[in-house]
């Protein structure tokens, strides 16, 4: 059956002349199910009781990844094999066949390939026998023989026939997911010669230059972070380039962005202060807004005790005074050694260690200098 025009009727029909089968001479019956993730929900669960009772044998093919597009209930029922692109001794051997087999390939024609034809064909293919194939066939029913009837299958006809490399590169499937996952783990990971070549076949596969974008800001916010500040506002800029200018330009200032996170120190300290706290409020008491920092610029805000006792850090010299900021002692922040998040760091240390023993009264609150919250 091929999924795209098969419907339930036909697999009912198939499971019952399954069944007259086994029952009148004990054979099985292999169901061979083409492009099975076109198969809905009510489809695939139609199969379900006789591949459990062993009516049919069931084969499945997809270019899917199958733990997404089949059911649970088959997938545990099934056992999944990944098929993996050919070597080039594999291609090598395929062509060599369909030149030589004049029933199923094109053994009626005398065709004489060339080795560096035949190179190219297998390196363009990608490890895609039906691409490598598609364009031996074109080649040589369109390449017109000489005088004694031979077909030259050389590099021009190869080239002509295989004009652009197929990559593989679904952009909802595994291709998709897996590539912008080695993309981003190379700018995590400072390599810049790795994130070209990825963002290079997402460029070449015709990603959306936007969704490339936003992973590198991504990254620089995540990966790069106060190690360099600068990274962020590069990766904004290749992000508002590439909704303005669309490709192909967009794909340099996003190759300068991808680069430049790459190269760039790394530092997840923000993001990895954020995780934690975000598992504290998960997983512990709320702690409540001391009563100094709650919103006092409302009527009766001050009878509740709201604002009293705030110090205004620009009233201090160095623009900082210790006070409470959370009821209970927590640290989320801590700085790496790496790039500017050192001095940072530094900064930090100074200020957690200075005490405001000395520090002048808290002047009258200047309505002025206030920032409504």
């Amino acid at each position: 059956l091929n999924a795209v025009t098969a419907g339930v009727d036909d697999i009912r029909r198939i499971i019952k002349e399954a069944k007259e089968r086994s029952s009148l001479s004990g054979r099985k019956t292999i169901l061979f199910i083409d492009e099975i993730h076109r198969f809905n929900k009510l489809q695939q669960d139609a199969l379900l009781p006789d591949v459990e009772e062993g009516t049919v044998i069931l084969i499945g093919d997809t270019t899917q990844n199958p733990f997404f597009t089949v059911v649970s209930a088959l997938i545990s029922r099934s056992q999944i094999f990944q098929l993996s692109p050919l070597e080039p001794e594999h291609l090598e051997t395929i062509l060599q066949r369909a030149l030589s087999d004049p029933q199923r390939g094109l053994g009626r024609f005398r065709v004489k390939m060339y080795p560096e034809a035949l190179g190219h064909l297998i390196k363009v293919a990608d490890g895609d026998a039906r691409i490598a194939l598609n364009a031996l066939e074109i080649g040589t029913l369109t390449t017109p023989p000489d005088g004694e009837g031979l077909i030259h299958f050389t590099l021009a006809v190869a080239e002509e026939s295989i004009q652009k490399k197929a990559v593989v590169y679904d952009r909802d499937g595994d291709a998709h997911y897996d590539t912008i996952s080695a993309f981003i783990k190379s700018m995590r990971g400072s390599d810049p010669d790795a994130t070209l070549y990825w963002l290079a076949k997402m460029v070449y596969a015709g990603e959306d230059p936007r969704f490339i974008a936003r992973r590198i800001v991504i990254a620089a916010a995540e990966d790069v972070s106060n190690a360099d500040p600068q990274a962020l506002v590069v990766a904004n800029a290749a992000l508002q380039i590439s909704e303005f200018i669309g490709m192909p330009e967009a794909q340099i200032p996003l190759a300068q962005a991808a680069v430049y996170i790459a190269c760039a120190p790394k530092s997840n300290a923000s993001c990895a202060g954020l995780l934690a706290a975000m598992k504290d409020i998960k997983e512990g008491r709320t702690l409540e807004v001391p009563r100094h920092l709650r919103d006092s610029h409302y009527p009766g805000a001050k009878k509740l005790g709201h604002g009293v006792g705030y110090k205004y850090p620009h009233a201090y010299p160095g623009q900082f005074v210790k006070q409470e900021y959370l009821p209970e002692k927590r640290v989320y922040y801590q700085p790496r050694d790496s790039g500017f998040e050192k001095e940072i760091k530094a900064r930090l240390e100074k200020i957690r260690q200075q005490s405001d023993a000395n520090s002048p009264a808290l002047p009258k609150e200047d309505s002025s200098s206030s920032v409504k919250t």
